[in-house]
Protein backbone atom coordinates (compact mmCIF):
# COMPACT_ATOMS: atom_id res chain seq x y z
CA UNK A 1 0.00 0.00 0.00
CA UNK A 2 2.90 2.60 0.83
CA UNK A 3 4.38 1.58 -2.73
CA UNK A 4 1.02 2.63 -4.23
CA UNK A 5 0.65 5.50 -2.47
CA UNK A 6 4.11 6.59 -3.67
CA UNK A 7 3.56 5.66 -7.22
CA UNK A 8 0.30 7.88 -7.33
CA UNK A 9 2.19 10.36 -6.03
CA UNK A 10 4.88 10.77 -8.94
CA UNK A 11 2.09 10.18 -11.31
CA UNK A 12 0.53 13.68 -9.80
CA UNK A 13 3.76 15.31 -9.51
CA UNK A 14 4.52 14.49 -13.16
CA UNK A 15 0.89 15.74 -14.26
CA UNK A 16 -0.79 12.83 -15.04
CA UNK A 17 -3.52 12.36 -12.51
CA UNK A 18 -5.72 15.78 -12.37
CA UNK A 19 -8.31 15.90 -9.94
CA UNK A 20 -9.68 12.32 -9.20
CA UNK A 21 -8.10 11.10 -12.75
CA UNK A 22 -6.14 7.79 -12.80
CA UNK A 23 -6.35 4.25 -10.65
CA UNK A 24 -4.04 1.74 -9.88
CA UNK A 25 -4.78 -1.70 -9.09
CA UNK A 26 -2.20 -4.80 -7.97
CA UNK A 27 -2.77 -8.62 -8.27
CA UNK A 28 -1.77 -10.64 -5.00
CA UNK A 29 -1.33 -14.37 -5.79
CA UNK A 30 -0.65 -15.18 -2.13
CA UNK A 31 -3.17 -15.40 0.58
CA UNK A 32 -3.11 -12.70 3.14
CA UNK A 33 -5.33 -11.69 6.16
CA UNK A 34 -7.08 -8.64 5.17
CA UNK A 35 -9.27 -7.77 8.42
CA UNK A 36 -5.86 -5.68 10.06
CA UNK A 37 -6.57 -3.09 7.24
CA UNK A 38 -10.18 -3.44 6.04
CA UNK A 39 -12.64 -5.01 8.33
CA UNK A 40 -15.93 -4.33 6.30
CA UNK A 41 -17.04 -6.77 3.73
CA UNK A 42 -19.30 -5.92 1.14
CA UNK A 43 -20.57 -7.87 -1.82
CA UNK A 44 -19.44 -7.03 -5.69
CA UNK A 45 -20.40 -7.80 -8.51
CA UNK A 46 -17.00 -8.55 -11.22
CA UNK A 47 -17.46 -7.19 -14.48
CA UNK A 48 -16.42 -10.55 -16.23
CA UNK A 49 -16.25 -13.79 -14.72
CA UNK A 50 -12.77 -14.86 -13.39
CA UNK A 51 -13.17 -18.82 -12.02
CA UNK A 52 -9.55 -19.20 -12.66
CA UNK A 53 -8.96 -16.56 -9.54
CA UNK A 54 -11.08 -17.55 -7.46
CA UNK A 55 -9.68 -16.81 -3.82
CA UNK A 56 -7.24 -14.50 -5.18
CA UNK A 57 -7.21 -10.65 -3.57
CA UNK A 58 -6.78 -7.26 -5.53
CA UNK A 59 -5.91 -4.04 -4.36
CA UNK A 60 -7.62 -1.23 -6.18
CA UNK A 61 -8.23 2.49 -6.02
CA UNK A 62 -11.88 3.37 -5.02
CA UNK A 63 -13.88 5.25 -7.58
CA UNK A 64 -13.65 9.31 -7.59
CA UNK A 65 -10.55 8.87 -5.00
CA UNK A 66 -7.21 10.76 -5.79
CA UNK A 67 -3.92 9.31 -5.96
CA UNK A 68 -2.53 12.31 -4.59
CA UNK A 69 -4.14 11.38 -1.37
CA UNK A 70 -3.49 7.17 -1.52
CA UNK A 71 0.29 7.99 0.68
CA UNK A 72 -1.51 10.13 3.38
CA UNK A 73 -3.93 7.34 3.91
CA UNK A 74 -4.17 4.06 2.29
CA UNK A 75 -6.95 2.44 3.52
CA UNK A 76 -9.62 4.97 3.49
CA UNK A 77 -9.02 5.10 -0.70
CA UNK A 78 -8.05 1.84 -1.77
CA UNK A 79 -10.18 -1.77 -1.02
CA UNK A 80 -9.15 -4.81 -1.29
CA UNK A 81 -11.45 -7.46 -3.81
CA UNK A 82 -11.28 -11.46 -2.80
CA UNK A 83 -12.50 -13.32 -6.04
CA UNK A 84 -15.14 -16.15 -4.63
CA UNK A 85 -15.94 -19.33 -5.80
CA UNK A 86 -17.24 -19.36 -9.12
CA UNK A 87 -15.53 -15.59 -10.15
CA UNK A 88 -18.42 -14.00 -11.16
CA UNK A 89 -18.46 -11.97 -7.79
CA UNK A 90 -15.85 -11.07 -5.13
CA UNK A 91 -16.19 -9.55 -1.88
CA UNK A 92 -14.98 -5.98 -1.52
CA UNK A 93 -13.22 -5.38 1.76
CA UNK A 94 -12.78 -1.61 2.89
CA UNK A 95 -11.95 -0.03 6.07
CA UNK A 96 -13.35 2.00 8.79
CA UNK A 97 -12.20 5.18 7.11
CA UNK A 98 -13.09 3.87 3.57
CA UNK A 99 -14.21 7.35 1.44
CA UNK A 100 -15.72 5.23 -1.60
CA UNK A 101 -18.90 2.96 -2.33
CA UNK A 102 -17.13 0.94 -5.36
CA UNK A 103 -13.66 0.43 -6.80
CA UNK A 104 -12.66 2.19 -10.03
CA UNK A 105 -14.89 2.05 -12.95
CA UNK A 106 -12.11 1.01 -14.78
CA UNK A 107 -11.75 -2.25 -13.53
CA UNK A 108 -12.95 -3.86 -15.83
CA UNK A 109 -9.91 -2.89 -18.05
CA UNK A 110 -8.22 -3.66 -15.27
CA UNK A 111 -9.12 -7.25 -14.12
CA UNK A 112 -9.02 -8.05 -17.84
CA UNK A 113 -5.22 -7.59 -18.35
CA UNK A 114 -4.50 -8.64 -15.05
CA UNK A 115 -6.05 -12.03 -15.95
CA UNK A 116 -4.56 -12.16 -19.72
CA UNK A 117 -0.96 -11.81 -18.04
CA UNK A 118 -1.55 -13.75 -14.89
CA UNK A 119 -2.65 -16.64 -17.16
CA UNK A 120 0.14 -16.21 -19.78
CA UNK A 121 2.94 -15.77 -17.68
CA UNK A 122 1.84 -17.82 -14.67
CA UNK A 123 2.76 -14.92 -12.19
CA UNK A 124 2.34 -14.14 -8.20
CA UNK A 125 2.24 -10.81 -8.84
CA UNK A 126 0.86 -7.85 -11.40
CA UNK A 127 0.52 -4.19 -11.28
CA UNK A 128 -1.63 -2.35 -13.45
CA UNK A 129 -2.33 2.05 -13.63
CA UNK A 130 -4.34 4.15 -15.60
CA UNK A 131 -3.27 7.98 -15.82
CA UNK A 132 -3.87 10.71 -18.26
CA UNK A 133 -0.12 12.30 -18.70
CA UNK A 134 -0.38 15.67 -20.35
CA UNK A 135 1.92 15.48 -23.22
CA UNK A 136 1.34 11.68 -24.22
CA UNK A 137 -2.79 12.59 -24.14
CA UNK A 138 -1.82 15.61 -26.15
CA UNK A 139 -0.04 14.09 -29.21
CA UNK A 140 -3.12 11.77 -29.17
CA UNK A 141 -5.07 14.44 -30.38
CA UNK A 142 -3.15 15.42 -33.66
CA UNK A 143 -3.87 13.07 -36.58
CA UNK A 144 -0.11 11.76 -37.68
CA UNK A 145 0.92 10.69 -34.15
CA UNK A 146 -2.33 8.62 -33.94
CA UNK A 147 -0.20 5.59 -35.45
CA UNK A 148 1.79 3.40 -33.35
CA UNK A 149 5.09 3.14 -35.37
CA UNK A 150 5.02 7.39 -36.23
CA UNK A 151 4.47 7.57 -32.62
CA UNK A 152 7.51 5.82 -31.21
CA UNK A 153 9.71 6.99 -33.61
CA UNK A 154 9.17 10.09 -32.30
CA UNK A 155 9.21 9.70 -28.76
CA UNK A 156 11.71 7.18 -27.92
CA UNK A 157 14.68 8.87 -29.96
CA UNK A 158 15.01 11.86 -27.36
CA UNK A 159 16.87 9.90 -24.49
CA UNK A 160 18.64 6.90 -24.59
CA UNK A 161 17.38 5.39 -21.50
CA UNK A 162 14.15 5.57 -22.95
CA UNK A 163 14.48 2.94 -25.85
CA UNK A 164 16.13 1.14 -23.10
CA UNK A 165 12.84 0.89 -20.66
CA UNK A 166 10.18 0.87 -23.45
CA UNK A 167 11.96 -1.60 -26.12
CA UNK A 168 8.38 -2.25 -27.13
CA UNK A 169 7.55 1.64 -26.99
CA UNK A 170 4.01 2.18 -26.64
CA UNK A 171 0.42 0.75 -28.15
CA UNK A 172 -1.93 2.99 -29.84
CA UNK A 173 -5.61 2.66 -29.84
CA UNK A 174 -8.09 5.24 -31.33
CA UNK A 175 -10.55 6.34 -29.19
CA UNK A 176 -12.96 4.08 -27.34
CA UNK A 177 -15.36 4.94 -25.22
CA UNK A 178 -13.92 4.55 -21.40
CA UNK A 179 -14.80 1.46 -19.45
CA UNK A 180 -16.58 -0.18 -22.33
CA UNK A 181 -15.91 -3.22 -23.93
CA UNK A 182 -14.23 -2.22 -26.48
CA UNK A 183 -11.71 -0.51 -24.81
CA UNK A 184 -10.76 -3.56 -22.50
CA UNK A 185 -10.42 -6.04 -25.02
CA UNK A 186 -8.09 -3.76 -27.75
CA UNK A 187 -6.16 -3.04 -24.33
CA UNK A 188 -5.50 -6.55 -23.58
CA UNK A 189 -4.91 -7.43 -26.95
CA UNK A 190 -2.13 -5.10 -26.95
CA UNK A 191 -0.97 -5.89 -23.50
CA UNK A 192 -0.61 -9.68 -25.38
CA UNK A 193 1.54 -7.90 -27.75
CA UNK A 194 4.15 -7.68 -25.00
CA UNK A 195 3.37 -3.08 -25.14
CA UNK A 196 3.78 -2.52 -21.66
CA UNK A 197 2.56 0.57 -22.27
CA UNK A 198 -0.92 1.67 -23.92
CA UNK A 199 -2.07 4.78 -25.48
CA UNK A 200 -5.72 5.33 -25.07
CA UNK A 201 -6.53 8.25 -27.37
CA UNK A 202 -7.74 10.92 -26.13
CA UNK A 203 -8.08 9.37 -22.50
CA UNK A 204 -4.48 8.66 -21.39
CA UNK A 205 -2.87 5.47 -20.57
CA UNK A 206 -2.77 1.88 -19.22
CA UNK A 207 0.69 0.50 -18.42
CA UNK A 208 1.53 -2.79 -16.21
CA UNK A 209 4.38 -4.38 -14.78
CA UNK A 210 5.27 -7.35 -13.01
CA UNK A 211 7.58 -6.78 -10.73
CA UNK A 212 6.65 -3.56 -8.93
CA UNK A 213 3.80 -0.99 -9.01
CA UNK A 214 6.33 1.47 -9.06
CA UNK A 215 7.75 0.18 -12.43
CA UNK A 216 4.78 0.61 -13.83
CA UNK A 217 4.41 4.49 -13.27
CA UNK A 218 8.06 4.40 -13.99
CA UNK A 219 6.87 3.24 -17.73
CA UNK A 220 4.34 6.06 -17.43
CA UNK A 221 6.84 8.62 -16.72
CA UNK A 222 9.51 7.04 -19.17
CA UNK A 223 6.92 7.48 -22.38
CA UNK A 224 5.58 10.73 -20.92
CA UNK A 225 9.38 12.71 -20.59
CA UNK A 226 9.31 11.21 -24.29
CA UNK A 227 6.33 12.83 -25.10
CA UNK A 228 7.41 16.05 -23.79
CA UNK A 229 10.23 16.50 -25.94
CA UNK A 230 8.32 15.55 -28.94
CA UNK A 231 6.03 18.64 -27.77
CA UNK A 232 8.57 20.98 -26.94
CA UNK A 233 10.32 20.39 -30.82
CA UNK A 234 6.87 20.93 -32.15
CA UNK A 235 6.51 24.43 -30.24
CA UNK A 236 10.07 25.25 -31.07
CA UNK A 237 9.62 24.75 -35.00
CA UNK A 238 11.13 21.19 -35.18
CA UNK A 239 15.12 22.85 -34.31
CA UNK A 240 16.13 19.40 -33.16
CA UNK A 241 16.57 15.88 -34.64
CA UNK A 242 16.86 13.65 -31.89
CA UNK A 243 19.23 10.60 -31.53
CA UNK A 244 20.08 9.56 -34.87
CA UNK A 245 18.64 6.40 -35.77
CA UNK A 246 22.45 4.79 -36.09
CA UNK A 247 22.56 6.42 -32.52
CA UNK A 248 19.70 4.44 -31.74
CA UNK A 249 20.82 1.33 -33.14
CA UNK A 250 24.04 1.20 -31.52
CA UNK A 251 22.39 2.25 -27.71
CA UNK A 252 20.04 -1.22 -28.44
CA UNK A 253 22.92 -3.39 -29.45
CA UNK A 254 25.39 -1.96 -26.46
CA UNK A 255 22.19 -2.95 -23.98
CA UNK A 256 20.58 -5.84 -26.29
CA UNK A 257 17.73 -4.50 -26.94
CA UNK A 258 15.49 -5.68 -29.37
CA UNK A 259 13.55 -2.95 -31.13
CA UNK A 260 11.54 -2.65 -33.90
CA UNK A 261 11.29 1.24 -34.92
CA UNK A 262 15.06 1.99 -36.23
Amino acid sequence: MRLIGEAGTRLVEIEAAEGAAGNISVFLGWDTDLSAHFPNEQPYTLPEAVPELAGKIFLVTGSGRRLREIGRDPEANLGALRILPGGESATLHTSERCLFERPTSEFNSHLAVHRAMIARDNLNFHAVIHAQPLYLTYLSHIPRYQDTRYLNRHILRWQPETLVHLPRGVAFLPFLLPGSPELMDATVSSMEADYRVVLWAKHGVMARSDQSVKRAADRIEYAETGARYEYLNLTNHGLADGLTEDELRRIAAKFGVKQEYF
